[in-house]
């Protein structure tokens, strides 16, 4: 029954100490322009600098096999995560246009769900695929370097890669994830109340 309760009425007949509704409805708008935000950013990031290794291969003609390769690994690596991390868009866009507490609580556990499938999944193929592509890339150029250069230059492209996956990931994963489980919190208290005051009205 709780479902189809308009939980924004009932909200005002709660304890004065609870969070304000109009509080947790910002909260939710954050979230959803913060999300649709580093959405955008990605997508114009990754699709500008696809565009560039178009570009880099059109105007440098790589001579090696290996660099063809790498270049559409690294290619693919980005076209693959940017169309799965857009299917985040729509729940994203809707986050704060529903009526009822179930409806949000559904959205956020959705997003929940889609979003760690990106941070676990799609991510892991991506570094996968970029850390081949760059590594196929960069060997028709390594090989015209001193051995001890060309050794660094590989070294140094891994531990980027390493610093990536190891710190950055991990850092961005777990800010992503608090402020998500702060709000499915929220109006996980919000479905008891409900439930408690069906309770009562029964």
């Amino acid at each position: 029954m709780s479902a189809n309760i308009d939980f924004k009425n009932l909200w005002k007949q709660q304890k004065a100490e609870q969070p304000e509704l109009s509080d947790l409805m910002l909260l939710l708008r954050s979230y959803k322009n913060q999300g649709l935000k580093r959405l955008v950013l990605t997508n114009v990031l990754l699709v500008m600098t696809m565009v560039g290794l178009v570009l880099i291969w059109y105007y440098f003609q790589p001579q090696l096999i290996t660099t063809k390769i790498g270049l559409i690994t690294t290619i693919l690596a980005m076209l693959i995560f940017v169309l799965a991390y857009n299917t985040l868009f729509k729940y994203y866009k809707s986050a704060s246009e529903f009526e009822s507490n179930s409806a949000y609580l559904k959205n956020l556990i959705t997003i929940k769900r889609k979003q760690k499938f990106m941070q676990t999944t799609m991510l892991r193929l991506y570094f996968i695929l970029l850390s081949l592509g760059v590594c196929l890339y960069l060997y028709e150029y390594v090989k015209l370097m001193p051995t001890v250069v060309g050794l660094l230059v590989y070294a140094l492209t891994l531990a980027w890669l390493a610093f990536n996956w190891f710190y950055l990931r991990p850092k961005t994963i777990k800010k992503q994830e608090k402020k998500l489980d702060i709000l499915i919190k929220k109006f996980e208290m919000i479905n008891r109340q409900l439930d408690e005051l069906d309770e009562l009205n029964a």
